[in-house]
């Protein structure tokens, strides 16, 4: 199969907004990425991030932070932005996307703050102490076909990603979680399109929770979620990390880093998620 190509890919067509007024947009989000029982976060962000791509005058996320309000449903949507302050180098905005009940009651479903600049116009200068995570090669990683029984069934994201995760964080998989609340893995779209900023805003978000290898397993929902883009990534595979360090009165951080193919550190993120909860266990919830 052919390469697809950026702007020219099913991740961007499932992002794709229509400008509708000065400042709105609608889009028709795809059941293609969900995850049990919802849209993924990360899919959700990108396309509230492309509509602010296309009404701000910056065409990257520098820092882009969402409140997630309730979970987002294939279907229509609608994507109000606003300006907040336009600078010579970065500009402000907000962006909230909702969706419509039965009753045709307007439902927000994420609220976002973002600073946008050109990734392009960044210096070349690094000055850093941050190293690649150590993973496995792309070949000897699991693919979520290899997972046992149905632990990943109705996940309808895992076929628009090339998720290859590191044998050293799968224990979970197999009954047998490391407790360090650690994941790792490589980062692709399964048509092979290229990454770009947009897509970081996915990256940070597809991978299964850091606290499986807790062993805390079943429905996890994201409460907040804010990335840092540091830099446009090179074409080929992403390298992500994801990890948590507390899981205290119901909810846990998980901190993700992602690397480009020139070793580059090219977005970063921090996301507040609920644990999953005893009922959700009980029931058998599957993965977040």
């Amino acid at each position: 199969m052919a390469q697809a190509s950026l702007g020219d890919s099913e991740f961007d067509r499932d992002t794709a907004v229509t400008r509708r007024t000065p400042g709105t947009y609608t889009a028709v989000l795809s059941p293609g990425w969900s995850i049990i029982r919802a849209l993924n976060g990360g899919y959700t962000l990108a396309t509230a991030g492309r509509a602010l791509s296309r009404a701000l005058p910056h065409p990257d996320p520098f820092s882009i932070t969402a409140h997630y309000l309730t979970p987002a449903a294939p279907g229509p949507a609608g994507i109000r932005t606003e300006t907040v302050r336009t600078g010579r180098t970065v500009s402000t905005g907000t962006a909230a996307l909702v969706q419509y009940a039965q009753d045709g009651t307007e439902v927000e479903r994420l609220r976002v703050v973002a600073t946008y600049g050109d990734l392009d116009d960044l210096t070349d200068e690094v000055r850093t102490s941050a190293k690649p995570p150590a993973i496995a090669p792309r070949e000897e990683c699991f693919r979520s076909s290899d997972a046992p029984g149905d632990i990943f069934a109705d996940s309808t994201l895992l076929q628009r990603l090339d998720v290859r995760m590191d044998p050293a964080t799968c224990g979970w998989a197999v009954g047998r979680p490391s407790g360090a609340g650690e994941m790792r893995g490589w980062f692709g779209l399964a048509d092979g399109r290229d990454p770009d900023p947009l897509s970081l805003l996915l990256a940070v978000d597809a991978l299964p929770p850091a606290a499986f290898e807790l062993g805390v397993t079943g429905w996890t929902p994201t409460v907040e979620l804010t990335v840092h883009v540091r830099a446009r990534p090179a074409p080929g595979p992403l390298r992500v990390s994801i990890a948590t360090r507390n899981l205290a009165g119901g909810f846990l951080e998980e901190d993700a880093e992602v690397w480009d193919s020139a070793d580059r550190l090219v977005a970063q993120s921090r996301q507040l998620a609920r644990a999953p909860r005893p009922k959700d266990l009980a029931a058998g919830a599957r993965p977040s």
